[in-house]
């Protein structure tokens, strides 16, 4: 099963710490030779972004910065594991990395299974 991880953070947290960039590519080597790790990487500012919003039929169309956004997703790894347990040992790992090298970084990390072709769509709550 593939899971989405999205580092939640906000966005005027500044650079990582050395040591986090480090712990990072070590964790990165890790994932990706046990085949735990299919993709990783960081994302540029909300001011190098565009957002489309469909709202009472139609599209509306919005350059970043986005002021109203208290926190935005850093980075992401998409991950292949076998179950919800194990992905979430995944999330709490990448969590606790960031907790261990960089001190002063608050944020969240967020894990949510991504619905293969053969799933059919998600299930509604």
């Amino acid at each position: 099963m593939r899971y989405m991880v999205f580092v939640n953070m906000r966005e005027d947290v500044g650079a990582p710490t050395p040591a986090l960039v480090s712990a990072m590519n070590e964790l990165m080597t890790e994932g990706f030779a046990s085949g735990v790790l299919v993709d990783v990487g960081g994302l540029w500012s909300t001011g190098a972004s565009t957002e489309f919003v469909v709202r009472g039929g139609q599209v509306t169309t919005t350059d970043g910065p986005f002021a109203e956004a208290k926190e935005v997703v850093g980075g992401y790894a998409v991950i292949e594991v076998r179950d919800d347990d194990e992905a979430r040992e995944q999330g709490r790992l990448m969590a606790t990395v960031h907790q261990q090298h960089w001190p002063e970084w608050e944020g969240s990390v967020h894990v949510r299974r991504i619905a293969s072709p053969s799933d059919g769509p998600p299930p509604r709550d």
